[in-house]
């Protein structure tokens, strides 16, 4: 096994080209690379981040990954899952702010929900504890998420990302996976199976994840949800659910200590049963609300309109004004967005969106009078003007 400074030097070199140019790595010091409005090269202050690390027996693996954790970090979770060796102690001595919750019942499903539970930045981000994902690749989700993504997903197998650990056997059925999920529910996934992934808090309900407060079930069982699944579960989810899904190139890096707990025929058969249960949720039922962060007020949407135009992803951000790290965010929707205008219109008493023309579909076939107006698309009655007639 190689030290830990020439694996970070590997890993640098694995990045791709344009995450290589603002990670900066230095051995035993952890990354100097901080969420500010120059990581993500706009000019707002940074969201708070929050980052979510389901752990078993890990206690080998946390110093490298602790190591390379950005700074400016809102906090850490560390989600213990029933650790018999110095997981938890590990974790408080490499970083005494770290917030440490016990799942509720077994499984990384379960880990995950605790942690996204307890989790209170704007951001969340769901890495690996055993050295597989890099976390100095979190500010390149959060980029995306800033610039209007509303998840973002990490995929080993294009945007310049690397598999430093998958078998040809799993690729094989990964490859398969994936290209269900995209004939199915009319995805671009270039990485179904990949859990580095990152997302708006304000997003996790529309996930529906398991309640962490059910009960164990009886005989060893796991809910539906509290396994490996998890990652499919909640990728399927977010694109069902008409989110805006962004995809990070990532490199995957071999398990640094212990062995894996993939069973590949056993998983890869339960991810294949979620894909088709999570098909048959969609088709029975699709969510209306948009997330917390995307949703405008009906009043507020002539200012929105006054805004200077959001970036591609199709959000505007603002931020109260002070240092490197804001304390509060408001995530506003293009006037023009989907679920802004749904949202607005419900709140004038609209079950629907009006089935109305655009004006360029409205030819001008009739002559003006000259005290008349042309009306707006929703009535093409001439309007008239009594100041006019009188």
């Amino acid at each position: 096994m190689s030290s830990y400074g020439s694996r970070q030097s590997e890993r640098r070199a694995d990045l791709p080209p344009d995450s290589a140019d603002i990670v900066d790595s230095q051995p035993g010091k952890g990354s100097d690379m901080e969420l500010s409005h120059n990581t993500l090269g706009n000019e707002l202050s940074s969201p708070t981040v929050s980052v979510v690390i389901p752990a078993l027996n890990e206690e080998r693996n946390l110093p490298h990954v602790f190591a390379a954790l950005p700074t400016g970090l809102t906090e850490v979770i560390l989600v213990d899952g029933g650790s018999v060796d110095r997981t938890v102690a590990v974790a408080r001595e490499l970083r005494p702010d770290v917030v440490v919750v016990q799942q509720t019942r077994k499984g990384k499903g379960n880990a995950l929900a605790c942690g996204f539970a307890a989790s209170t930045g704007d951001i969340i981000v769901m890495i690996d504890a055993d050295g597989s994902t890099d976390p100095r690749e979190i500010p390149l989700f959060v980029r995306q998420l800033v610039d209007g993504a509303d998840f973002v997903k990490g995929s080993r197998f294009s945007h310049g990302g690397h598999s430093h650990d998958i078998t040809p056997l799993r690729k094989l059925g990964n490859d398969g996976l994936n290209l269900v999920v995209n004939v199915l529910f009319g995805t671009k996934f270039t990485d179904l199976c990949y859990g580095y992934n990152a997302f708006w808090r304000s997003v996790v309900p529309a996930l529906g994840l398991p309640d962490t407060r059910l009960p164990q079930p009886a005989g060893g069982a796991k809910l539906w949800g509290d396994g490996f699944e998890i990652e499919t579960m909640i990728n399927i989810r977010a694109a069902a659910q008409g989110l805006k899904v962004g995809e990070v190139g990532s490199i995957e890096h071999e398990r640094i200590h212990g062995e894996s707990n993939l069973n590949t025929f056993r998983d890869g058969f339960r991810v294949l049963r979620t894909i088709f249960s999570e098909y048959g949720r969609m088709r029975a039922s699709r969510a209306t609300t948009p997330p917390a962060h995307r949703r405008v007020p009906a009043g507020s949407r002539r200012a929105v309109g006054t805004q200077s135009s959001a970036p591609a992803g199709g959000a505007q951000l603002s931020a109260s004004a002070g240092g490197g790290q804001s304390s509060a965010f408001a995530v506003i929707a293009q006037s023009s967005g989907r679920h802004a205008e749904s949202a607005a219109l419900r709140s004038h008493g609209y079950s629907r969106p009006p089935n109305r023309p655009s004006l360029n579909e409205m030819p001008l076939d009739k002559p003006f009078p000259a005290n008349t107006r042309r009306a707006t698309a929703g009535d093409r009655k001439p309007v008239h003007v009594p100041a006019l007639e009188s």
